[in-house]
C-alpha cells in the first residue's frame, strides 16, 4: 500500500509540474498541452473517445484470444516432431518479422470484412510470443521426470498432460502477458491503416482525425487512453499470471 500511495504521489507530483512548467513557459497547446488541457479535450466527447476505446479493445481481446489458441495449438503440433518444427518455426519467425504496416495494407484487401481484417492483423503481432513461449516450456521438462515417464510406460498424450503441459504453464503465462501488449499495439497498427483508407474504427482512428484537425490536446487524451488500456491489460494479465502460479505451486 505505502508503493502504491508513493507511486501515486509521484504521478500527480510530475503531473502538476507539467502543468507548471507549461503554464510559466507560455507553450502553446498546439505545440505541448498541459494535463488540463489533455483533461478538457476529453471532457469535451467522453462518450465518442470512450465507444472509440470499446471498438479498439474489442479488436484487441480478440486478436489475443484468436493468437492464444493458435499459438497453443501450434505449438503442440509443433512439439511432437522435429519435422514439423523444422517446417512451421521459420515461417512463424518470418511472419513476427514482417512489419504489420507493410501487410496490413493487403491483408484489409484479402480479408473484406474491416473487423476481422484488423482482429487478423492484430493476431499476426500477437501470435508469437504464445507460440515461441509455449514451445519451449514444452522442451523444459527434466530429463529425469521424461526418464520416469518412460519407465513407468506412460503414453505420449500422457505425458503431455502430466508433464509437458505443466512444465509450459509458467512460459505461456509469460508469453500471454508479451502477447497482450502486442495485441494492442497490432490493433492500433491496422487501425492506422484502415483509418487512412477511410475506414472509421477505433482510437487510433480518432488519433489520426485529431492530428488532421490539429486538434492536439485531442491527440494526447487518445494517447492517455491507450496507455491506461494498456497498462490496465498488462497488469490484468499480471495478476493472472501471479494467480496461476500461486494455485498451481500449491
Amino acid at each position: 500500500m505505502l508503493r502504491r500511495l508513493q507511486s501515486f504521489a509521484l504521478g500527480m507530483g510530475s503531473l502538476a509540474l507539467w502543468e507548471l512548467l507549461v503554464r510559466l513557459l507560455a507553450v502553446p497547446s498546439y505545440i505541448l498541452p498541459g494535463p488540463l488541457a489533455i483533461a478538457g479535450a476529453f471532457l469535451e466527447d467522453p462518450s465518442g473517445l470512450l465507444a472509440a476505446l470499446a471498438a479498439t479493445l474489442a479488436v484487441t481481446f480478440s486478436a489475443l484470444l484468436t493468437a492464444v489458441i493458435i499459438g497453443l495449438l501450434l505449438a503442440l503440433l509443433v512439439s511432437m516432431s522435429p519435422f514439423l518444427r523444422a517446417l512451421f518455426e521459420p515461417w512463424a519467425v518470418a511472419l513476427q518479422v514482417t512489419p504489420i504496416v507493410a501487410i496490413a495494407p493487403l491483408i484489409i484487401i484479402w480479408v473484406g470484412d474491416p473487423f476481422l481484417a484488423l482482429v487478423t492483423c492484430a493476431t499476426i503481432v500477437a501470435f508469437f510470443p504464445v507460440f515461441s513461449s509455449t514451445l519451449s516450456g514444452l522442451a523444459a521438462a527434466s530429463a529425469e521426470h521424461l526418464d520416469l515417464f518412460r519407465l513407468y510406460g506412460a503414453r505420449r498424450w500422457q505425458t503431455l498432460l502430466w508433464l509437458r503441459l505443466p512444465a509450459a504453464l509458467p512460459y505461456f503465462l509469460s508469453g500471454l502477458r508479451i502477447s497482450g501488449g502486442l495485441s494492442l499495439v497490432g490493433a492500433v497498427v491496422a487501425e492506422f491503416v484502415a483509418g487512412s483508407g477511410g475506414f472509421a474504427s477505433g482510437l487510433a482512428y480518432r488519433l489520426l482525425e485529431a492530428g488532421y484537425r490539429l486538434q492536439i490536446p485531442r491527440m494526447f487524451a487518445c494517447l492517455v487512453l491507450l496507455g491506461v488500456a494498456g497498462l490496465a491489460i498488462n497488469g490484468g494479465l499480471g495478476t493472472l499470471e501471479a494467480a496461476l502460479a500461486r494455485r498451481f505451486r500449491g
